[in-house]
């Protein structure tokens, strides 16, 4: 059965997991499109096996990308769902979707759904990490994607939200060296957002953080409030003790381990290395901050 819902998928290299991705939602979506940064592996290829509706766009980051496809994509169908090359969407999703989606109400305009990360096989159910609710399906022209450098949400303009019992499924196939690289690359954008809190470098449209919001919106009220305003570095470790004692972290075993260090150490400890780096280099040479971030990253903000 077809549902009046386009899917979206922003691809650049993902010749390991689009396949899998295109093959989890093909044969209920009415529409599938693909928005490219002009890959050079076998992505393309794999992609047209699945639709004809292959886009290719200059990458700028996450957001930009998507709203570009929102504003420019021929998009026919009610409803919309975004999906990352490396999420699958689950047998009982589809199958919940079809039960529940053409029984929406009118006023409804978001769906939430929950993301199960697996890390070389093996589920994260701890450490805070599952479940993790994401607006990913919505009505067309009813929600955009704010404007964050990294860690970018959709945020409805208007209606109400239904969330479903059942979730997408993510696993990267890419090698841990092509993990490391993207998530250095993520650092540094998040240094950049972090440091525009405090010195308000540029405008962002963003969803805000609340203690009484959505999950989203409690995570990003801690994160800017609580952990933003903790000192570099000793926040890291704090985090990670929490994360992986407390959250219970060292159940997920072996490759847990390897998931919330990296992820939950080394990635918050690279971000706040590349902050202490901008502002040194800020303080010593006179420059602003955005200049920094210009010279030593090409980001003009």
């Amino acid at each position: 059965m077809k549902l009046p819902i386009s899917v979206i998928i922003l691809t650049f290299n993902e010749e390991k997991n689009i396949e899998a991705c295109l093959r989890s939602v093909i044969d209920f979506a009415d529409d599938v499109f693909i928005v490219d940064s002009f890959s050079n592996d076998k992505t393309l290829e794999i992609a047209k096996k699945y639709t004809d509706k292959v886009f290719q766009h200059k990458f700028e980051n996450q957001a930009k990308q998507l709203n570009w496809a929102l504003e420019n994509l021929p998009i026919k169908t009610e409803w919309m769902l975004r999906i990352d090359a490396d999420e699958r969407v689950l047998p009982e999703l589809k199958e919940e979707l079809i039960v529940k989606l053409p029984k929406v109400k009118e006023n409804v305009n978001g769906i939430y759904f929950k993301r199960r990360v697996f890390f070389w096989g093996k589920w994260i159910k701890h450490g805070g990490y599952y479940p993790t609710w994401l607006l990913r399906i919505w009505r067309h022209k009813r929600a955009y994607c704010e404007d964050r450098l990294v860690d970018e949400h959709m945020k409805l303009i208007e209606g109400g939200v239904e969330f479903l019992e059942n979730d997408i499924y993510e696993e990267n196939k890419k090698s841990l060296t092509l993990w490391i690289e993207k998530h250095n690359s993520y650092a540094t954008r998040e240094a950049i957002e972090t440091l525009n809190l405090k010195y308000d470098i540029f405008k962002i449209k963003s969803v805000q953080g609340s203690l009484n919001g959505t999950q989203v919106q409690k995570r990003r009220y801690v994160k800017e409030n609580l952990y933003g305003k903790a000192p570099l570095f000793l926040r890291v470790f704090l985090y990670f003790i929490f994360r992986y004692i407390f959250k219970l972290g060292f159940l997920d075993g072996k490759e847990g381990l390897i998931f919330h260090f990296l992820q939950g150490f080394w990635y918050r400890f690279l971000v706040d290395a590349k902050i202490y780096e901008i502002e040194k280099k800020a303080k010593e040479s006179g420059k602003p901050i955005k200049q920094i971030i210009s010279d030593l990253h090409n980001i003009t903000l």
